[in-house]
Order: structure tokens, then sequence, then C-alpha cells
């Protein structure tokens, strides 16, 4: 692999996009959309989304820019962030005069903008998705969600996602081949029938949309026509003829070529996006279903390697376009503006005797290549590991990792494959699954929504009020009171604490599940999503949305924060309080309540952070109660279902997840202090990793302890970020010794997942100091990476205050 070569188109490109510090919105989608809305207000909701997108499609600005190879844009502006009306505009009409001032999450908005938006917005008060969740939600699950105990904001406010469709079959069919399949079920439903009538409607509008679709990638292929007849560089007047050849071409028919095939899974995944707002769209087995076009293609002599690296590279570079507006509160929880659209290469398929393979095929390296050469936020790279996954592509990972740009991360073959065949997976699609968004996981095509992105919730506030009659320390407010506390100093013993810890967050348990019932029931109401339902099965078949129940499998996880601190919190009380006590019950808790002021209150703080065993380090003393408490929730989640459970997809359940993205962030900043010696309003640890500084005994102890956790029941993914130093990866030593401690790491514990950092704590303050010099820095933030100088500043003080490891 060659590194360290970047075509100057690509790079101008490149550079062109991370130069926009401030991007601007576009209205365009929210004006079609509430003319059509207005005009059929007679008409099921699905047929007017139908039609609001056929509109939206017909009348929208399209360009082709920057001597692209790869077309389409998602708004009228380069980077352009849509808004999305029917999902919300309370947050919309209240900021909508701040927006450039957001630190780490600010647009551009002009007068002509602001005028468009307070056009629209009346109509849509009281009749978006956020207000009719409001107007079902209980006075109690309202205030739980205006404490942010639990958060469940992103879930109303845009669409879904968090799932890729079936590209195979998109392939296999194009656009012709499944608007027939449609019409076949359209004339084999019985409309006589409350069940028929609603599939017809659902067929209908899987009709106009597509036809919709074939229209706009012919304008596509018109432009680019029109581009060619006045361009004067003959090898750029060619490439656009071939574009509008492309476009014309997959409008109807199945792709011939690598570039077409490349060409219409971009635009599937460009109107994925522009249908729903929903992060997380991903890409899934891109080397696996495109790799016999590319090997065809390249065996030919139709494609040279470098060109199809640059189609790749053209095409992430247009992931990188697409952008996403969120309110201020949900944008601190996705710092740096991330669509999480991921792309999974390696791990194993099933050969034709029906036994596991490694399946890293040529596709596989050249986009591992063509990432390694970008270094680029988009997209998210995921590497599938399994024990037979060749060494010198595990090394190949390596020295993409060594670029500093945090890709690829790993997920665990050995661990995701069998815990999806316990839970119902067929073989087949458990060996097909692909990484989605972060580091979640479904199988593409047939996997329902938010296998990952439920409601939110900070456990470290639960376990403050399990230690004080169950009042919420940032509120004042108590939801599950009961009359044992630090201050007053009854808790008999820790096994008491343990207990009302257990009731604490059982009862979280049951009021985020009612939130997501509520939101889940409203958005298949009012929000359907119909390209994507007709391109995941068996929506088409059973005449389902995948909100109705249309996927094959539908399982479902929230997102818990601040793991880490429920441990050493947990630790300290347990270690400090009652084993050996140094501490009385009353004196840790007027510290908490002090947060630690004072000199003795910062004596008290050091003995909790220096004498008490922290999670990261490898001693069961803290890793084993962590888990003990952990547990506790995973067993309570196996009581409940979602709303698609018993309507057709196996499953209907939910599991964990620690896929936090940057919510520890905010969710520390709206907790007091806590036992851990944790101050108050400072972060809380992120995914599944230890808190900041107190994993200090190598990554080896790190990945210890993490692999005490109940991984195989923590399904939404264990997010694990390894901070290391680029001198920990300078030798061909240092790179092999890398991959020793992955292999063992994944084949002896059966972790779920890591990722890199390789920077330097010097770079990073250099470039929070100096970000004009460092616009194209990309760290990893979460299950994400993200450009460095894009974060707030709160966010980047996470990531240089982050543990640096050697090997």
């Amino acid at each position: 692999m060659n590194l360290n070569h970047l075509a100057d188109r690509i790079k101008a490109h490149k550079q062109a996009l991370v130069n926009i510090v401030t991007p601007p919105i576009c209205t365009e989608r929210a004006e079609a959309y509430t003319r059509i809305y207005q005009a059929h207000e007679d008409k099921p909701v699905i047929v007017r989304r139908a039609l609001a997108l056929q509109e939206h499609l017909r009348t929208r600005s399209i360009w082709i820019k920057h001597d692209e190879l790869i077309v389409g844009n998602q708004a009228s502006k380069v980077r352009a962030a849509p808004i999305f009306p029917e999902y919300t505009v309370r947050w919309i009409e209240a900021e909508i005069d701040d927006l450039a001032d957001r630190p780490g999450a600010g647009f551009a908005v002009t007068e002509e903008d602001k005028e468009a938006i307070h056009g629209i917005t009346p109509y849509w008060r009281n009749k978006t998705v956020q207000d009719r969740c409001f107007g079902l939600f209980t006075d109690e699950q309202q205030a739980i969600l205006e404490t942010t105990i639990i958060k469940a904001e992103g879930n109303m406010t845009s669409g879904d996602a968090h799932l890729a469709i079936n590209n195979d079959k998109l392939l296999e069919l194009g656009l012709d081949g499944l608007i027939e399949e449609i019409r076949q079920h359209q004339a084999n439903n019985d409309i006589a029938t409350f069940e028929g009538l609603k599939k017809a409607q659902f067929y209908k509008s899987t009709n106009i949309v597509l036809l919709a679709i074939q229209e706009h990638i012919q304008r596509y292929s018109q432009l680019a026509q029109t581009m060619a007849e006045t361009e004067q560089r003959a090898s750029r007047k060619q490439e656009l003829e071939t574009i509008a050849r492309n476009c014309q071409h997959i409008a109807h028919q199945r792709p011939e070529t690598f570039w077409q095939a490349l060409q219409l899974c971009y635009f599937i995944q460009l109107l994925l996006q522009i249908e729903s707002n929903g992060h997380s769209v991903s890409l899934g087995r891109m080397d696996q279903y495109l790799n016999d076009f590319y090997c065809r293609d390249v065996e030919n002599h139709t494609l040279q390697k470098e060109f199809a690296l640059e189609l790749l590279q053209s095409c992430w570079l247009k992931l990188l376009e697409v952008n996403k507006i969120r309110s201020g509160a949900h944008s601190k929880a996705s710092a740096g503006s991330p669509l999480y659209q991921n792309v999974c290469i390696g791990g194993q398929k099933l050969n034709d005797s029906g036994e596991p393979v490694d399946a890293v095929n040529p596709l596989s390296w050249a986009i591992l290549e063509s990432c390694g050469q970008l270094r680029s936020t988009q997209p998210n790279l995921s590497v599938r590991y399994h024990s037979g996954l060749d060494q010198s592509f595990l090394m190949g990972c390596i020295e993409v990792i060594k670029c500093g740009f945090g890709m690829p991360a790993f997920n665990n073959d050995e661990i995701v494959i069998p815990e999806f065949i316990k839970l119902g997976v067929e073989r087949a699609d458990a060996y097909n699954y692909a990484s989605i968004g972060c580091i979640e996981t479904a199988v593409p095509g047939k996997w329902g929504y938010r296998c990952t992105g439920m409601s939110f919730m900070n456990f470290a506030r639960m376990l403050l009020a399990a230690l004080n009659e169950g009042v919420d320390a940032t509120s004042g407010k108590a939801f599950l009171k009961h009359d044992k506390s630090l201050a007053k100093g009854n808790f008999e013993n820790f096994g008491q604490v343990m207990s009302s810890w257990a009731d604490q967050v059982r009862y979280y348990a049951r009021k985020s599940i009612e939130i997501d019932t509520v939101v889940d029931s409203v958005l298949e109401q009012q929000a359907q999503d119909i390209l994507c339902s007709a391109l995941v099965d068996d929506c088409l078949q059973r005449g389902k949305t995948v909100k109705e129940g249309g996927a094959t499998y539908d399982w479902v996880s929230g997102l818990q924060v601040g793991i880490a601190n429920l441990g050493n919190s947990l630790s300290a009380i347990k270690h400090l309080v009652f084993d050996q006590p140094q501490i009385s019950q009353p004196e840790l808790a007027k510290a908490l309540a002090d947060d630690f002021s004072g000199s003795e209150n910062e004596q008290l703080r050091q003995r909790l952070i220096n004498f008490a065993p922290k999670y990261g380090n490898d001693d069961d003393a803290v890793d084993n109660l962590l888990s003990e408490a952990y547990q506790v929730y995973i067993d309570e989640l196996k009581g409940f279902v979602n709303t698609r459970h018993g309507r057709g997809p196996v499953g209907g359940g939910y599991y964990a997840g620690t896929s936090s993205i940057s919510a520890n962030v905010p969710f520390g900043a709206s907790t007091m202090a806590t036992p851990d010696g944790r101050k108050a309003r400072t972060p809380l640890a992120e995914g599944a990793s230890p808190a900041s500084g107190s994993d200090q005994l190598g990554p080896t102890a790190v990945y210890n302890s993490l692999g005490k956790l109940p991984t195989g029941q923590i399904l939404g993914g264990v997010l694990l970020n390894q901070k290391l130093s680029p001198a920990a990866v300078a030798t061909e030593s240092d790179k092999l010794k890398l991959s020793m401690l992955i292999r063992t790491f994944f084949n002896h514990h059966k972790a779920w997942h890591v990722q890199y950092n390789i920077v330097s704590r010097d770079t990073l303050l250099a470039a929070k100091e100096n970000p004009q010099d460092y616009r194209d820095l990309v760290v990893r933030v979460a299950g994400y990476s993200a450009f460095f100088t894009a974060l707030s500043p709160d966010a980047q003080d996470d990531i240089i205050s982050r543990t640096e490891h050697q090997l």
C-alpha cells in the first residue's frame, strides 16, 4: 500500500470541505415538504411523505463540482444541512438566531433562510413528531426527560437509521427490477381487508418514491452531459460523458461496472439521508458486494487501481459533504457533527460448503488503502477481526492506524457471530453481519432500526440517587424514593448500597423503555421511511415499513453512559467506607455536596482517587463489582420488548450498549461530584473505556478489565478507545507487538471492539491553541472520528485528558 499519495483533485476537494468552518443551512427540503403536506392533507401520511420526497427531488438544486467522479448532493450548497420540519420545529424557532455562535456546531444562517424558516414553521407547530411525543408522555416521563437523567431528544427530532440496507439486492435487481417486484406485490394484494388496505398505501408510496429517484438520477445524467458540452479539458470532458452514461444506465438497469455500482450505492445512501435525516446510515460490507465489479473491471483492464482509489475517495468525500443540524443540546452529545456512515471490511464468509473462510479480498485492500491515503472522518471504517484474519491484512490495518486518524476500528467475529446465533439469527446471516454507525452491529438489509441509539441513560446520576434517598443531585427531584442515604449514614453494609443501586437502575430502565415506546409509536405513524423499507427484507413481502415490523430481525439497544464512573464509585464506597473504613458516610456525602471544595474535602478526594481500586487496571476488586452492577441492568432489560415484537421480526427485544458517542461530556456537565473523586460538571468516562487518567498499568491491563464485563450480553457495543503515542508504533517491531496485542485481546478475552488514537498530547494542545493550522487533524472521539478543530473546547479537553499508553 502507498499511503502517502493523494491525487491533486481529491486533495483539493478535501481541503475545500475541511475549510468550511461554519457550514450553511438549506431550506429547500423543508419548503418542498411543507408545500406537499399542506396540499395533500386528505391523504395518508405515508403517501404524503412519498409525494413530498418526489416534489423535493424534482425541484431541488443539483450540482457537480470539484471535478468529482461520484455525483449527488444533499443540499443546495456544499456541506449545507437541510431542515426536517416534520420531526421538530421547536428548537429551530428558538435557536435560529444563534446557530452561528455555537462552539463546535455552528451553522451560517442568512436572512433569507430565516424568512423561509419562519414562513413554514407555523404550519408544523403541534404536528411534528416531537410534539406528538410530548402529547403522549406522562407527567412523570416528561419530568425525567427534563432532568436529562434519561435523554431521548435525538430519537424525536430526526429519523431512526442505525442500519444498512440490502445493497446486494439493489445491485442484483437495479431500480427497474425493484419496481417490478413492488408491482407484483400490488397485484397480489387483497385491498378488501384492513391489512391489505394498509399494504396498498405502502406499495403505492414505494412506487412513487422509486420512480422519483429514477427521474432524479436522470437529472444528474442531463447535467453531466450539459457540462461535458462546454468542458475544455479533454480528460474531464470524457469523465463527464461517462458520468452521464452511468447515471442514465443505473437510473433503470442493474450496474455493469464498478464505477456504476459505486455510484448507484452512493445515490441510495444519499437519498436515505434526504428521506429521514437519520444518522448511522451505513454502507455495510462494501468489500463483499462490490468486489466482483472491481475485480472484473481490473482483470478486463477497464479499470486501473489508481483510478479505482480515486473513485472510492470521491465517494468518501461525498459522504463527508452530507451534513446534519442538531439542537444545541443534542449537538453536544454528537461532537464534531458526525454522521457515522460506516463501511465494514474483512471478517469471514461462508464458502459453498458452508464453512467459514477469511473474506478479505482485493477490494478490502483497496478500501483500506483509499481511506489511509485520504485520512478523513468519512467513512467510519471498521474491520471485522477473526482469529484466521490474514496477518498481512492486520499489519496493513495497523499501517493505516499509524496515520493517526483513528481508523480502522475493529469488531470481533469471535463474539458477535456466536452471540447473534444464540439470539436466533440464521447462521448465514450472522456471518454476514456488519458494523453500523459507531461500533454496533447488525445484518445488512435484514435488521430494523437502532441496533443501538435508543434512549441515553446517565448511570452516574442514578447511582447518586441511590446514595441519597432517590434524590437526583442535580435537579433535586426524587422519582423513586427510599430511606437510605450517605448523609444519614444509615446504609448498614455495602450490600444495601448495591440493593439501592439495583432498585434505581431497574426503575429508570423501565422508564427508558416507556419513553422509547412513545417515540417509536409516533414515528411509526408520522415519519415512515419508504425508500429504506423498500430495501430492508422482508418489508416488501410483508407489506410493512421497518417501523411496523417489516425487518427480518429487530433487536435494539439504548446507551448507558458513565460505566467506569459507576464501577470506580462503587469501589471507593466499598473499600474506603465499609471494608477498610477511612471515610464515614456523612463525610463522603458532605464532600460530594461541596464538590470537594476546601482542603479537608480535597484530601478526602485524593484518598478516593488513590486508595480505591480503579477499573482499567486488571483489578478484580473493581472489575467484578462493575460487572455485577451492570448485570442488574442487563437482566432487567430481558423483561422488555420493543414495539415491533410479535409483528413479524425475529427478536423484538432489548440488549445493553455502551456506544455513547460524545454524550459523556454533556452528561458529565449535568452530573454532580461522584464518589470516584470526579468533580461536578466534568466529563464522565467515555463508552466502556476507563475514566481518563485512571488506567495506570498499560493497555494489557485495560484489556483484562474490559474482558471481565458481560460482553456477550452488551450487543449494542462495548466501546474501547485506546490512545497511543506515535512513538508506540514507530518501528516494525512496535507494529508487530500491537498486532499481537490485538489478537490476544480478541482471541483470549472475547472482547467486542477496540480503536486507537495515534496522536500526541503536544499536537492536540497545539491544535487547540492554533486551530487554523490544524484544520485537517482528525481524532477518534468515541465510536467515530472527527476533525479536532471542529469540536467544542470541552470535547477537545476530554480527548486531551485521556491516558496515553505505551506498548
